[in-house]
């Protein structure tokens, strides 16, 4: 606590300041701010040292390596409330959440708000997702401001902008620093917003917590019986962007896996009829129909994907549990077994909400692998109940989950590792619509969304064009930047429910289809490799003893290089999927080589603009 009892919190990294004192309170209703005037009573350091595994994730293993303590405080007046701080600190983060515990002085925890507060030790840049307010579906850019630019604009919320996470700051000879949260269960989300200078009283940009309210009661965040364990507040730090994109800080803040058994759990690629239009064999709209989305399967198969997913329009109207007149499901999924091929099904959250209890037995029953959950929306101590309740009882009839119009990933992969996909993302879906997807905003999302964890942006398409010739189309949409670029997306999105979006049709006959078809969709390893958002990122993974390569830029050309001291010992044979050199106007056309190379080269690519390359390392 500060002078007058303000409890407060500040982050060094090597040495240099990265956030200031800042204020920790939380607001009750009917009662004072607890942490306003508070000592501490107590405390008691402790390390963790452990190694555990992860069904699906950017690293099968993970050791969780950080030293923790627990601080006790107490109020310095009456009412003598008690309040704990649990603290961790990583190599890559810092880690705190809030403990109130059971006491006679809160007979009912109804918490109204969260006030901690950021402040950065600059007025550092940020990559910022401006949200309209707090039912909405993570879907815009990160724009690239100053936070005393954001400070100073009107908003949506209180007057004030709100900030969706992760929040990504360079802070110029300090850090790079990204805040966000981790296991929200019994939570609210934590938004943030900017506050002036003026109004805190001191130096430095600030950001203030803002927890999503009831949308009953907006009055009110989160209630309940106590204990109460707040979400865990997340900063990772890193002397350069790349040691945020291979953390797994926020997995580790999760509680272990409640599946013992997890065998039924499969990570891989899915075909899938919505992006495309349901394009049929014939290269036209054939809608959602059973012999269509057996075409689709067909695809899959021959591919050698794991899935294949049937997007909204398959149940009878009001009544999840039955399928429609145009498609049958039980059907689908016997024709799919035999193929070794796995199907999901799309819903909207409000079907499963009502009709979750009698849904998943049928479900199961029927041999569906997996779910996708779409428009919610909504992240209040509601909706985030929702995601728990929904991956606990598809877990009971092993279904697969893939989150959309969510909130964005907090780590509950690790405690339900059924939970494969969260969107919470602008993603390719909106080549349909405007021209938001772009090169320029692909190149931004791994160093911002991809942050809080599994991203399901939905690559693959091969319909690629240049800016200038690029046309809006519901059907059979084209895709800004080059086919490179779009291959390189398997490698640099994480997704372990990952589609191929694209019509069958659009991937016949076109060799560089191969690495497609040849990535997995969960890895053993991350390594960041080079890039700055929005410029360009490169990044390996490795699956098994093979190890994927992508790199993607803005609409900038550029020469990179990328030293190869990741693949360790032995050769290993490249094969290379690149921008051809007529690409800048051709962005469909692809260069494929193959050469043999070891850890002391370098690969030095040409990427024309919006373009991309792709590798897959095969160990000799």
């Amino acid at each position: 606590p500060a002078a007058g009892g303000q409890l407060t919190y500040k982050v060094t990294f090597q040495g240099k300041p990265v956030i200031y004192p800042s204020a920790m309170r939380l607001e009750l209703q009917g009662q004072s701010p607890l942490g306003s005037t508070v000592r501490m009573v107590g405390e008691t350091p402790s390390k963790i040292d452990e190694t555990y595994h992860l069904v699906a994730g950017k690293a099968s293993t993970v050791r969780n390596h950080c030293n923790a303590l627990r601080i006790d405080l107490e109020e310095t007046g009456d009412p003598g409330r008690k309040l704990v701080v649990e603290a961790r600190a990583y190599d890559d983060a810092v880690a705190f959440r809030y403990l109130v515990p059971e006491q006679g002085a809160i007979p009912t925890f109804q918490l109204t708000n969260e006030t901690t507060e950021f402040r950065a030790s600059k007025d550092a840049t940020t990559y910022a997702l401006e949200l309209a307010g707090f039912r909405t579906s993570y879907e815009s850019e990160f724009i690239k401001l100053p936070i005393s630019a954001i400070a100073t604009q009107g908003g949506s919320v209180a007057g004030k902008p709100l900030i969706g996470l992760p929040l990504l700051m360079n802070l110029p000879g300090v850090a790079w620093v990204a805040i966000t949260e981790a296991n929200l269960r019994g939570s609210s989300a934590m938004y943030l917003q900017p506050v002036s200078n003026h109004d805190v009283g001191a130096s430095g940009a600030v950001f203030r917590s803002r927890l999503a309210p009831q949308q009953g009661n907006a009055a009110l965040a989160v209630e309940g019986g106590l204990p109460h364990y707040s979400a865990w507040r997340v900063l990772l730090v890193g002397a350069d962007p790349g040691r945020l994109i291979e953390s797994n800080v926020i997995t580790s803040l999760n509680p272990e896996s409640a599946i013992k058994d997890t065998s039924w759990i499969r990570p891989g690629r899915a075909a899938w009829n919505w992006w495309n239009g349901s394009i049929g064999e014939d290269g036209k709209p054939a809608g959602l129909t059973t012999a269509n989305m057996k075409y689709y399967v067909d695809f899959a198969a021959k591919s050698g994907f794991e899935h294949m997913l049937v997007d909204a329009g398959w149940n009878a109207r009001g009544d999840i549990t039955k399928t429609g007149d145009r498609i049958d499901i039980p059907e689908l999924v016997k024709y799919a077994a035999a193929k070794n091929v796995k199907v999901w099904v799309w819903l909207s959250w409000t079907s499963i909400d009502k009709q979750m209890d009698a849904a998943f037995p049928v479900y199961e029953s029927w041999g569906v692998a997996g779910l996708k959950i779409d428009f919610i929306s909504h992240d209040d101590q509601a909706g985030i109940d929702f995601y728990y309740r929904a991956a606990e009882k598809a877990a009971q009839h092993h279904l697969m989950l893939d989150f959309h119009g969510p909130t964005k990933p907090t780590g509950i992969e690790r405690t339900w590792p059924n939970v494969l996909g969260y969107e919470a993302v602008l993603g390719m879906e909106y080549s349909r619509m405007s021209a938001r997807d772009n090169p320029d905003h692909h190149v931004t999302l791994p160093f911002t969304r991809m942050l809080a964890g599994t991203m399901d942006y939905t690559p693959g398409g091969f319909d690629n064009v240049t800016e200038g010739e690029f046309v809006i189309r519901g059907q059979a949409p084209m895709v800004m930047g080059t086919r490179a670029h779009q291959l390189a997306m398997y490698a640099v999105y994480y997704c372990p429910i990952q589609m191929v979006s694209d019509w069958p049709g659009a991937y016949e006959n076109q060799p560089s289809f191969q690495f497609i078809k040849d990535a997995p969709a969960t890895w053993d390893e991350t390594k960041f490799l080079g890039g700055e958002p929005g410029e360009y990122v490169a990044i390996a993974r490795r699956h098994g003893r093979d190890w994927f390569l992508g790199s993607m830029t803005n609409w900038e050309p550029r020469q990179i290089d990328i030293p190869l001291a990741f693949l360790g010992a032995g050769k290993f044979t490249a094969r290379i999927y690149a921008d051809a050199a007529d690409a800048a106007i051709h962005p469909k056309n692809v260069t494929i080589t193959t050469q043999v190379v070891d850890s002391s080269m370098h690969l030095k690519p040409q990427l024309a603009p919006g373009g991309g390359y792709a590798v897959r390392f095969i160990p000799r």
